[in-house]
C-alpha cells in the first residue's frame, strides 16, 4: 500500500495490520513528525520494520530523528531498494 496521506496510512495498517504477519514501512517525512503514525505503529501486534532508502542519519540535521524508530522491530537505513528485502529477508526469518 503506498499513499501520500498521513490518515490513509494510519487507516490501513489499522485495517489491515493486525491480521498480517509483519509490516515494512518507509514513513518518508512522517519518520520526523507524526506522532499519529508512531501510535499506530506501536499498536500493532505483529513485527514491524522501517525503511529509508537514504542513510537519515547522514542527512540534514531534522532529517536525523526518528520519532517511530523506538516503536518498531529494527530500522534499515541507506542500503537503497535492498532495505526492503533485508527488512523482508528480517521479517521471514521471525515466522
Amino acid at each position: 500500500f503506498q499513499s501520500n496521506s498521513e490518515g490513509a496510512l494510519i487507516d490501513y495498517l489499522q485495517q489491515e495490520g493486525p491480521s498480517s504477519q509483519g509490516v515494512i514501512i518507509n514513513p518518508g517525512a512522517f519518520t520526523h513528525y507524526s506522532l499519529a503514525l508512531r501510535d499506530a505503529l506501536a499498536d500493532l501486534p505483529v513485527p514491524v520494520v522501517e525503511v529509508h532508502l537514504s542513510n537519515i542519519y547522514a542527512r540534514e540535521p531534522f532529517r536525523r530523528r526518528s520519532v517511530t524508530a523506538t516503536v518498531v522491530r529494527g530500522q534499515v537505513s541507506g542500503l537503497g531498494w535492498y532495505g526492503y528485502l533485508a527488512a523482508l529477508e528480517y521479517l521471514v526469518g521471525e515466522m
